[in-house]
Order: structure tokens, then sequence, then C-alpha cells
């Protein structure tokens, strides 16, 4: 009931989000983004495509965990740990999750055109309001350059438009850059209730971007600013259950919460991930689960070589033969035996958390710098301590010495450590994405054996914006191999 409190904001936009679809000329600007708490209504209408279950809230998560050295697909997900493209079902799904994406990016559209003409609104609630659609606009513009490189933009400019010419994934992240921008500066110091954005979730945000383009002296910047800042810290754990004080259906939120896309424990608003995770005889998901992704103690390299003393690998797996045999573990990174439904888990989506800004500085320290350095190494020792059970902030027996490692091992090794820290958060074939296709079929080769095709770096922009778009030319603009 205390974690419904924190999410009532969203969950009573559902209505207002439907005008906007179906009806948007039914919400005159002259009497809607007038006052505070219309403006906060229509930006609380971002959240809703971005949550939802065709998109980041289960589709997204689930095709990418498909992705990985760590684990494999079944059933309709099979296809993907094959890396050969993907098949119709699974074109299908990635349109939903672009149709999604604009339909979050149209929402927030309409607060950067709209609320900086309200007649009974202050300025500095513009601002906020304004940053806030920004942030979400810049992270959803994100998702959609990661996957299918350049993409049509649509801001306040030309939203009434519907033909509009595929942007390059240049330009795309100069809008991503401007208004994170204005997000950094606009944004509040301390967020209003968890699950909006704060001023220190925008330079997370801008670190990853930096990060992602390789500009690694901007992206430990941006990192240090918020390690400095010491609003967040890592939660200790001394067993591995101890990591549902992470990413339990219960928590409201933690030291390392930067920013989340928040769930409760109700049917139609939980993380729909969640059933994609479990076997119904574990009783993990309330509503059962379809064990769509799985892994093997004997045949996957990663889960083979980790070592058992990581607390991680008895967290966040589970033994559970699917009908492949004894070897077969499941993920249990995220559970709740009590959700009322495929879509009522009460776990939170971590989009980002105070882990990944560690390891993303200790990477873009290390490479900066050429070779690692000793704040670099303390932000890796900080994840690897509590992994093992220690006190983060104090050295231990299990830490990294510096004197080990060049600028390259130095790398692998935290991109191993990632590679542990963020499984089944659909992170890791995006982070393997940014290190080029060389580096990322190596990896893949050694954790799967599997041989990764060009035409599964990118996804195809869908037939319901190649049919409707008449800006676009369906055989130039496709990605390759579609």
């Amino acid at each position: 009931m205390k974690k419904l409190l924190f999410l009532l904001p969203f969950l009573s936009l559902i209505a207002c989000q439907e005008d906007l679809i179906e009806q948007p000329k039914s919400l005159a600007v002259e009497t809607f983004y007038n006052t505070a708490t219309e403006v906060e209504s229509a930006v609380n209408a971002i959240y809703s495509p971005l949550r939802n279950d065709n998109c980041l809230g289960g589709l997204y998560p689930a095709q990418l965990e498909a992705y990985t050295d760590y684990s494999y697909g079944r059933g309709s997900y099979a296809v993907l740990s094959d890396f050969q493209g993907l098949n119709a079902t699974n074109i299908t799904r990635v349109g939903q999750m672009w149709d999604q994406l604009y339909l979050a990016i149209r929402n927030a559209n309409l607060i950067v055109k709209n609320a900086p003409a309200g007649k009974s609104i202050s300025q500095a609630d513009i601002s906020r309001y304004v940053a806030e659609a920004k942030f979400l606009r810049a992270f959803s513009y994100f998702v959609l350059v990661r996957n299918w490189a350049g993409v049509p933009i649509r801001t306040e400019a030309n939203m009434t438009e519907q033909n509009i010419k595929r942007n390059t994934a240049d330009e795309v992240y100069a809008l991503i850059l401007s208004d994170l921008a204005d997000a950094e500066t606009n944004l509040p110091d301390k967020a209003a209730q968890s699950g909006r954005p704060s001023k220190w979730a925008a330079k997370t945000l801008l670190a990853d971007v930096y990060f992602y383009r390789n500009n690694y002296a901007e992206a430990r910047d941006k990192a240090d600013e918020v390690i400095k800042s010491g609003k967040y810290s890592l939660v200790s754990v001394a067993v591995a259950d101890d990591f549902n004080k992470i990413f339990g259906p219960d928590v409201i939120t933690t030291t390392e919460e930067i920013f989340y896309l928040k769930y409760t424990r109700q049917n139609g608003q939980g993380f729909n991930l969640v059933m994609f995770a479990h076997h119904p005889g574990s009783k993990l998901m309330g509503a059962g689960g379809y064990y769509a992704h799985y892994t093997d103690a004997l045949l996957n390299n990663v889960f083979k070589n980790w070592d058992n003393a990581d607390l991680r690998k008895t967290a966040f797996w589970y033994k559970w033969d699917i009908g492949l045999g004894a070897n077969t573990y499941l993920n249990k990174k995220f559970i709740d035996p009590l959700a009322p439904g495929a879509s009522g888990a009460g776990n939170d989506n971590p989009i980002y958390r105070y882990a990944d800004l560690l390891l993303l500085y200790a990477e873009a320290a290390n490479r900066a710098n050429n070779g690692p350095t000793t704040a670099a190494l303390e932000a890796l020792n900080q994840v690897h301590r509590r992994a093992y059970g220690q006190n983060p902030a104090v050295a231990s027996a299990v830490d990294f010495k510096l004197a080990d490692y060049d600028v390259n091992t130095f790398n692998d090794l935290v991109l191993k450590e990632r590679g542990y820290e963020t499984q089944y958060e659909a992170k890791r074939w995006i982070d393997l994405k940014r290190l080029g296709a060389a580096k990322l079929k190596a990896v893949i080769k050694a954790g799967v054996g599997k041989d990764v095709v060009d035409k599964m770096l990118l996804w195809p922009i869908p037939n319901s914006e190649l049919n409707y778009n008449t800006a676009l030319d369906a055989a130039k603009d496709q990605n390759p191999g579609y």
C-alpha cells in the first residue's frame, strides 16, 4: 500500500493518456495547460507508454535478454539467441515498442509546446515540468537511436506533421544532448517523488549518452559529478537473499536508485518482465510464468566460469528443469510471489542505479586516462565487494589491485563485472554494441558459441512507420537485412 502511494500520480493519468491518444483535440490548450496540476497530469501521461507491457515494462527487456552471453531465449524468443536476425513475430514486437516510444515522445512534445503558455502556473513550475518532459523525450530517443540508429525526429516544432524524413543518428544525438542540457539545469536537486527524474538523473543519462558515444572524458566527468554529490550509495548485502532489498517487489526506493520506472502490485500496473522469468511451478511469480529465458550451468561459459562465492550467482539464478535438463537455471533477480496477474508484479525497472554509474565511471576513467586510476579501481571494487557480501565502502580481501591491470585488461574486467551486475536489466546487449561489432561478436561467441550476423545489430523500421510516413523510402530507409 505504501508503494502504491508513490505511484498514484502515474496511475491516475491513464484516462488522460487515452484522451491524448484518441481525442487530442478535446484537450484544448487554453483550458488544459494553465495550472501546475494540469501540466503535471500531462507530464504523467509520458510515463504510461514507457511503462507499457509492449515497451520497457515487458517486450523490450524480454527481447534484449535473449541477446546475451549469459542466457538463452525460449519459445518465440529462442530464434533471437541464434543471432541470425528477427523473425516475423519479433519484428512485430519491436514495432510495438517503436509505437510506444513515439507515443511517449508525442506526449512530451505536448508539454514542451503548451506549458510555457500557461496562464495560472509559475515560471518555476513551467521550467521544471518542461525539463521533465525533455528528460523523458531524450531518454525515449536514446532507446530508439541505440536500437534503430537514425530515426525520424518529432518535436514540438513538427508534431502535427505526419511525413518526417529519417534523421541521422548524429542529429538524434544532438537533440538528446540539447534536451538533457535543459533537464540538467532545470530539474530539481531532489525529485518530488520516487520515479521522477532529478538533475542527478539527468547527469547520469548524459554520462551514459557520452559513454555510448565513446566520449569517455565527458562520461567520466559527468559520472564523477553524481558520485561526488554524495546522494547515492550501494545497498549492503550479507547473503544472497539480501538482493531483494534492492530488487524486491515491496521496495519503495533505495539509496542506489537514480532513475527507475515505478510499478505496483496491481493488475495492469506491475512490471510485466517478471512474468517472462519464471516457471509456474517455482511460485516465484504469483501469476505463473513464461520461463522465456534460461541458462545452462554446463553449456554456458559465463555461468560455468562464474565464481560460486559471488552472491549474485545465487541471488540471480535458481535451478529449475524446464524440460531441457537438470542443469537449467532461471533468473530470479525480480520475483513477486504475490503478483495478482501477468502485469501485476510490484518490482520496479531499474533504468539507472548507482552500481551502473560506478561501473560506467570505472571504464570511462580508464579509457580517458589510457590506464586504470585509483578512483576507477575504487568504483569497480565497491560493486565487487558488495557482490561478495562485503561493505562496499571498505577495502577487502576480494579487491582488485591496480598493479595487475593495464588499459585493456581493466576494460575487460569492468565489462565482465557489468555482465554479472546488470543481468536481466536489458543492458548487456546495448553495452556490447557500444564496443563495436567485432567486440560484441567475440563476447557472444565466447559465452554461447554463436556467430552474430550484422543484421542483428539494428532492428527493422516497422511497417507502422513505413506505410504511413511517405517521407520514408521502404527500400532506402530500412535497416540492412530487412
